[in-house]
């Protein structure tokens, strides 16, 4: 696949690098080869984690993991669920648990929940690793959840309002974890994988 021409490809937001002198905790330590994300896959509702994470895994031979399925699978029950009948705090712990234990131990493509770069601890873990943020604009995305009731985020009065502050509160969460940042709303499937393909070197 080639990537589309005229794409452009937006700079990533650089974090600092880690100080040694600050220790690293035991969640944070570098997972041994093999058992780290080749990339982590970050963005809002709709941005196309999920199928460009499969994509992806395909054009690359590696494994696909969600986190969002992992959450679901512990707590044995769906997210709206969750939200529903436990509460965000309890979905968010069950999140970052999720993040982490994936971030340590799966050795292919990595989807990241929507919300999951809301917590500190989980933003601090993602640094080092190959994160993609997959960058869609309020009316196409909007467009593409078809205001799902399966989102729990989204359900309300105006749910177009809801998602453009949920896009406003997370863009820059988002960039500071990103390594590349791809824009999506023009793009299908197959040739954001072919600008993850090509930016990256998984080639």
């Amino acid at each position: 696949m080639t990537v589309p021409s005229g794409h452009q490809v937006v700079p990533p937001v650089r974090r600092p690098a880690a100080d040694p002198a600050a220790g690293t905790s035991a969640e944070h330590v570098p997972a041994p080869p093999g058992t780290r994300p080749v990339v982590v896959l970050v963005g809002p509702p709709g941005s196309g984690k999920s199928p460009v994470g499969r994509a992806l895994a395909r054009a690359t031979g590696h494994a696909f993991r969600d986190t969002d399925v992992d959450i679901e699978a512990k707590a044995g029950k769906p997210i709206p669920d969750i939200f529903v009948i436990d509460g965000e705090p309890a979905f968010r712990a069950l999140e970052t648990e999720a993040v982490i234990t994936a971030l340590s131990s799966h050795g292919g493509i990595l989807s990241l929940g929507g919300g999951s770069v809301l917590a500190e601890k989980n933003r601090a873990a993602l640094a080092g690793h190959a994160v993609v943020f997959l960058s869609v604009t309020m009316p196409t995305g909007v467009k593409r959840t078809g205001l799902a009731s399966n989102r729990p985020l989204l359900a309300g009065v105006n749910p177009r309002a809801t998602y453009k502050a949920l896009l406003d509160a997370r863009l820059g969460l988002y960039q500071e974890v990103a390594t590349l940042v791809v824009e999506t709303d023009t793009l299908t499937v197959d040739e954001v994988v072919a600008v993850i393909v090509e930016e990256l070197g998984l080639a």
